[in-house]
């Protein structure tokens, strides 16, 4: 690989992994590299550079493995469950205690994510779940046991995902790499939505449930040996003798305390919340328009695969700085097709309003990289399992309130007025982060005042240009 690629003032988003400073080229907290030139050799933008790195290889392959296991783990766990007690309630309540403890695990082990090594945390995450996923494929454990060991699951996750967004931000860096590589791994998992579970169903005429849930041992046992064995060893983010909940609580209140980083979050898990309400209410649709259960599978499909190609065209054909100028106008009105709901619409219809909805979704490829740049690099563990964390639990709330609404109104009406509330909102909080938007001199997103202070000038000496200060 040349050396001709970098040098000591390169900001460009589209450069070439540099072998003599670090796996990338593209963090605008670049260090200098001495061996290099004054040329920036750049690429056409796109996902395929990713793979270029080595880490981020063993990332992507750790999630992957990861997701199969979790999509294995819940159609074989809804089958137990259901087998063992025939209760629809408790079957159901397998899928719900997937999310429910996010809070608790996101809000009070964050910590976790700052206060240890990145790899180790994950690594360990990655056991934990193995094990738990062990004791369930044993015969003996009965379902209370499956239950609880399903929390244990869900409440490693939030702190799992954080470590693992934190240190995407490391291996590519704060630029526009770490927005791909994150769109990247969001897109694997709106995937795994539209054929995880048919692969599961199918798996599942071949294997008992309890048989399955080795599978899921394996992938969880197989994504930490990648996760060991394919990325670095880097120090622990944070420190403080504090206990582990009041670290992880203070890491919280810093991050929803600051205006700029809760706007951002605010406008990352607005749209997901409303969003939600079509597919939460997909069946009881299908049977107001009549289109039976072959609808209801058409209309749960139809917004992750609008999301899966806005992502993939944004990432691949859109510049950084188109993605940041569109983001904002994306957010505010990606809520709107589903007014259409309105009119009853049929089938196809109401198909197109959701992936017109699902790609407006492109906008947090925008939002991500403001998202990273606000946030100090010892917070970031904690503010991205906070993230996560508020994501899963703002998606339930939301099915949850869909749900309720339902029993009121109709179906097509819960559906649309989702639509002008969400708009509504994302308008506000579009402009807040407008308003609490700064910039230096070369129109980079700059870090929010109050949490510069908390930023030491030595971290990487760069902290000049992100902040025009």
């Amino acid at each position: 690989m040349s050396d001709e690629h970098t040098s000591d003032n390169c900001t460009s988003d589209k450069c070439t992994p540099c072998p003599h400073t670090s796996d990338n080229c593209t963090s605008d907290k670049r260090t200098p590299c001495p061996h290099t030139s004054d040329k920036c050799i750049s690429e056409p933008p796109g996902y395929l550079r990713l793979f270029k790195i080595r880490e981020f290889r063993a990332v992507f392959l750790a999630h992957a493995l990861s997701l199969l296991g979790v999509v294995v783990s819940e159609v074989a766990l809804t089958v137990l469950v259901y087998g063992l007690t025939g209760s629809p309630l408790l079957s159901a309540l397998t899928f719900a205690l997937g999310m429910l403890p996010y809070l608790v695990g996101g809000t009070l082990l964050s910590g976790i994510a700052d206060r240890y090594p990145p790899r180790r945390v994950l690594v360990v995450c990655d056991v934990v779940c193995a094990v738990c996923a062990a004791l369930m494929a044993l015969p003996v454990t009965p379902v209370f046991g499956l239950l609880a060991l399903r929390c244990v699951i869900a409440v490693v996750s939030p702190v799992f995902n954080g470590t693992r967004m934190a240190t995407l931000a490391d291996i590519l860096g704060d630029g526009d790499l770490f927005v791909l590589g994150r769109s990247l791994l969001r897109i694997v998992s709106q995937s795994s939505v539209l054929v995880g579970f048919g692969l599961g169903g199918a798996l599942l005429t071949v294997v008992s449930p309890r048989e399955a849930l080795l599978i899921t041992v394996g992938t969880f046992a197989a994504s930490a040996l990648f996760l060991r064995c394919g990325t670095q060893r880097r120090p622990a983010r944070g420190g403080g003798g504090s206990a582990l909940v009041k670290y992880s609580l203070g890491g919280a209140r810093q991050v929803l305390g600051d205006r700029r980083i809760r706007a951002l979050l605010l406008l990352l898990w607005a749209p997901p919340m409303f969003m939600v309400a079509p597919e939460a209410l997909a069946a009881p649709y299908a049977d107001q328009i009549g289109v039976g259960v072959a609808g209801v599978g058409l209309l749960m499909c139809a917004l992750p695969v609008g999301t899966i190609a806005a992502e993939l065209y944004a990432g691949s054909a859109l510049s950084a700085t188109t993605r940041a100028r569109i983001a904002l106008p994306l957010a505010s009105f990606t809520l709107l097709p589903l007014t259409v709901y309105a009119v009853t619409p049929g089938l196809m219809w109401a198909m197109l309003a959701l992936a017109l909805a699902g790609a407006g979704s492109a906008y947090t490829l925008g939002v991500d990289r403001w998202f990273v740049d606000a946030v100090p690099q010892e917070l970031r563990g904690r503010a991205m399992t906070v993230h996560t964390a508020g994501l899963m639990t703002i998606q339930g709330i939301g099915m949850a309130l869909a749900g309720l609404a339902a029993e009121f109104f109709a179906v097509s009406t819960v559906v649309a007025a989702s639509g002008v509330l969400g708009t509504v909102c994302c308008l506000v909080l579009a402009a807040e982060v407008r308003a609490t938007h700064r910039t230096d001199g070369g129109g980079e997103e700059g870090k929010p005042a109050n949490l510069r202070e908390h930023v030491t000038e030595s971290r990487d000496g760069a902290d000049h240009h992100m902040t025009g200060g």
